[in-house]
C-alpha cells in the first residue's frame, strides 16, 4: 500500500440515487474507522445523485466522486474497483445505511484472519412494515451464517453473504473482478471465489441496514429472476461439484428441483434418481445443498434437522426418544429391532433407493423425506 493511502475502500456504485444517498454517505462519514476513502460511481444518473455526491466530496476529502456514462451496475463496480487504493474494499449501495462500527469491525476481522479473502456481516433490512413473510425468513436465514464453514454449506441454497456487506481483500477482488454473466454479479463473484479456494467469514453483528423498495435489483432486474439464479447454481455446480460426474440424485421435485434439473440438462448433468420430498413437512423448500455420495447426503439431512431443532432453541431430542420418522422406522432413518420396546411398524426404509451408486445429490434444507422414485 502506497504511504498515506487509506486503508478501506469503499466502492458505491449509484444510479438515480438522489432520494437515499445523503442518509447513505452520512453513515459512511460517521464511521469509527477514520482510515477510509469512499470512491461514489455516478453511473449516468440523469437525478440529483452527483450533485449529492459532490457536496459531500467538497467537505469530506476522503469522498471521490467518478462521472461515467450509463453501463451498467457491473461497468460502474468495475470501474470503480480500478480507482481503489486502500488494501481491503468495502462494498456499499447507495440506498443502503452501515453501522458506525460497521468498517472497523470488518477490518479486525480480515486482520486477525489472514486466511480469509473477504468477510460479510449480518443485516437488517427495512423498513419493516412492508416486509414479507419471504423476506423476514431470508433475513433470518441470512443472519444464521457466522462462520466460513457455514457460507460454504450454504452456497448453493442462496447468496450466503449479502452484497453491501462484503469486506474483500484488494489483490483478491481485482484478480476475481466482477462480470455480467446474466444472473446476479454478486452471486457469481462469491461462488467463483469459493470455487477457487478462498475462504469467506462473517461479522455475526447486523452492521448493515439494507433497504427493500421497488427499485431493488433483486425485484426490477432481469439478472435477478428466480431463474437465473437457478442457472448461476447448475453452471458452479455443473463446473465443479459435478465436474467429474454426469450423474446425480435430486432431493425435491417441487418447482425448484424441476428448475434445477432443467438447468443442469443444459450442462449434461442427469438424475439418476429424484427424491420427493414432502411439501408440509419442508421448512424452506426452496432451498437446496449437494453431498457427494447417498450416505453423505443422510449424514447431511441429519445434520441440518439437528441445526434447525437448535436455531429453534430446543435441544435435540435424544436417540432413544425420537419420534418416528414419517417413511421409516426412527427418526435416523433406521428400522428397530422387531420386538423391541417402542418398535415402529415395519416400512420400507426412506433411504433405499438412495443406497445406490451415486456421485452427488442434491437436496432441499430443512425437510423431511416421504417418498422416493427413479426418474
Amino acid at each position: 500500500m502506497k504511504p498515506g493511502a487509506p486503508e478501506i475502500s469503499i466502492l458505491l456504485p449509484a444510479y438515480q440515487a438522489e432520494a437515499t444517498l445523503d442518509g447513505c454517505l452520512r453513515s459512511v462519514a460517521r464511521q469509527s474507522e477514520p482510515r477510509w476513502e469512499c470512491i461514489v460511481v455516478d453511473d449516468g444518473s440523469t437525478d440529483g445523485t452527483r450533485a449529492v455526491a459532490e457536496r459531500f466530496a467538497a467537505r469530506d476529502g476522503r469522498f471521490r466522486v467518478v462521472a461515467a456514462p450509463h453501463r451498467g451496475l457491473v461497468a460502474a463496480l468495475n470501474s470503480g474497483l480500478e480507482r481503489c487504493r486502500g488494501r481491503v474494499v468495502a462494498r456499499m449501495d447507495a440506498d443502503d445505511v452501515m453501522h458506525r462500527e460497521r468498517l472497523a469491525a470488518q477490518l479486525r476481522a480480515l486482520d486477525a484472519a489472514p486466511g480469509l479473502a473477504a468477510v460479510g456481516c449480518h443485516v437488517r433490512l427495512f423498513p419493516r412494515a412492508r416486509l414479507t413473510d419471504g423476506l423476514r425468513a431470508y433475513e433470518r436465514w441470512l443472519d444464521g451464517i457466522d462462520s466460513p464453514r457455514r457460507v460454504r454449506a450454504e452456497a448453493f441454497v442462496e447468496c450466503p453473504v449479502a452484497h453491501p456487506t462484503l469486506m474483500a481483500r484488494t489483490e483478491v477482488l481485482r484478480r476475481a473482478g466482477y462480470r455480467d454473466a446474466g444472473w446476479p454479479e454478486d452471486y457469481d463473484l462469491v461462488l467463483r471465489l469459493l470455487g477457487q479456494g478462498h475462504e469467506i467469514g462473517v461479522v455475526p453483528r447486523r452492521l448493515l441496514a439494507w433497504r427493500d423498495g421497488p427499485r431493488r435489483l433483486w425485484r426490477a432486474g432481469g439478472a435477478y429472476r428466480l431463474e437465473r439464479f437457478t442457472a448461476c447454481k447448475a453452471a458452479f455446480l455443473a463446473a465443479h461439484f459435478l465436474a467429474e460426474a454426469d450423474r446425480y440424485v435430486l432431493w425435491g421435485y417441487g418447482p425448484t428441483g424441476r428448475g434445477l434439473r432443467r438447468a443442469l440438462l443444459a450442462h449434461g448433468k442427469r438424475p439418476s434418481h429424484v427424491v420427493e420430498v414432502h411439501a408440509g413437512r419442508a421448512q424452506d423448500p426452496g432451498h437446496a445443498l449437494c453431498a457427494r455420495s447417498a450416505r453423505d447426503a443422510r449424514l447431511r439431512l441429519r445434520s441440518v434437522a439437528a441445526t434447525h431443532v437448535r436455531r429453534r432453541g430446543a435441544a435435540p431430542a435424544r436417540p432413544s426418544r425420537a419420534p418416528r420418522a414419517p417413511s421409516g422406522g426412527g427418526a435416523d432413518g433406521r428400522r428397530r429391532p422387531s420386538g423391541s420396546a417402542g418398535a415402529a411398524p415395519r416400512r420400507r426404509d426412506p433411504y433405499a433407493t438412495a443406497r445406490r451408486d451415486s456421485r452427488s445429490a442434491c437436496m432441499p434444507r430443512k425437510s423431511a423425506v416421504t417418498s422416493m422414485g427413479a426418474s
